[in-house]
């Protein structure tokens, strides 16, 4: 096929499963698996007191301090792992939802806490990278380092080694390979273009990986600025509308939602009010599957591999 100026037809998968998505078969037939991701990024953003070459510039403000530390950036993150993560985990926890802390490693080997009181609860925790930064044009040496470095972090702290990966903002061209090499992983969410699962297999018999997909607008991260969430409401409004068309597709085609949380953005006092009305929401309705990441990844495994 000849295109205008010679470009190639794309080799993007712009079909996927169509009209007529798989059946995920999820525990109980449930209509709806739902994930909720708690990121844990605290003490992992850019900090010119970490050694990094430059500060954070992003969060509810946006504004970068240059040529030295920023107190006033460090502490708006800081707040997240010395108030917020309880209060996230006292709600998951009145509910009894077990959800998936994704975590950066950096963050964890400062403060061990962060992975350790989520395990402790009976939460997975995942891992998020080393700092909170794309991983686009990484040296692959470094790449590696950077899997192993925070896999260790973790395993350390929460007491079992992390089976998911989720890079912020863009994986590189090697990620998904070298987390394939690094061995142990089960899963990665670097995706954003479905409402299911589906198996990576990049060579015949080669381990079981699926891709489980994430999303940016059932996220609190919309609370920062220009975002669209102002009230708590917005958000818990947003994420039961998503809830509940999924529901009504899921009488004949189940489907899966991860819902995105941060322990700065969410764990505030004035946002709480809205994770809090979502977990009234999802504990009223009946049909829904709640469940870290991991074990929806292994119901996925399972369920492939039982198709002829």
């Amino acid at each position: 096929m000849t295109l205008p100026g010679g470009m190639p037809p794309t080799t993007r998968d712009l079909v996927g499963y169509g009209r007529h998505p798989p059946d995920p078969r999820w525990p109980g037939g449930a209509r709806l698996a739902l994930s909720f991701v708690v990121n844990v990024e605290e003490g992992a953003e850019l900090s010119l007191a970490s050694g990094d070459a430059r500060n954070e510039s992003v969060h509810e403000i946006r504004e970068e301090v240059t040529g030295q530390p920023d107190p006033c950036m460090e502490t708006h993150y800081a707040y997240g792992a010395r108030a917020g993560i309880w209060r996230i985990l006292d709600a998951f926890d009145a509910h009894g939802v077990k959800a998936t802390f994704s975590a950066c490693g950096r963050a964890v080997a400062a403060n061990p806490h962060l992975a350790r009181a989520p395990a402790e609860a009976g939460h997975e925790v995942s891992a998020h990278g080393w700092r909170w930064e794309s991983h686009a044009n990484m040296p692959e040496a470094q790449e590696r380092a950077v899997i192993a470095g925070t896999v260790d972090a973790i395993s350390r702290a929460a007491g079992t080694r992390p089976v998911g990966w989720h890079t912020r903002s863009a994986p590189s061209m090697n990620t998904r390979r070298l987390l394939l090499e690094e061995g142990g992983f089960l899963y990665d969410s670097d995706v954003y273009d479905d409402d299911l699962p589906r198996l990576f297999a990049p060579r015949p018999g080669a381990p079981g990986h699926v891709i489980l997909p994430y999303s940016f607008d059932t996220n609190d991260m919309r609370f920062s600025p220009g975002g669209g969430f102002v009230q708590p409401e917005d958000f818990s409004r947003y994420c039961t509308g998503a809830i509940d068309w999924l529901m009504r597709e899921g009488k004949t085609a189940p489907k899966m939602l991860s819902i995105g949380l941060h322990l700065r953005i969410i764990g505030r006092p004035g946002r709480m009010p809205g994770l809090a009305a979502l977990l009234d929401h999802v504990a009223k309705t009946p049909g829904i599957w709640v469940a870290p990441r991991r074990e929806i990844a292994a119901h996925w495994l399972k369920i492939a591999q039982e198709r002829p």
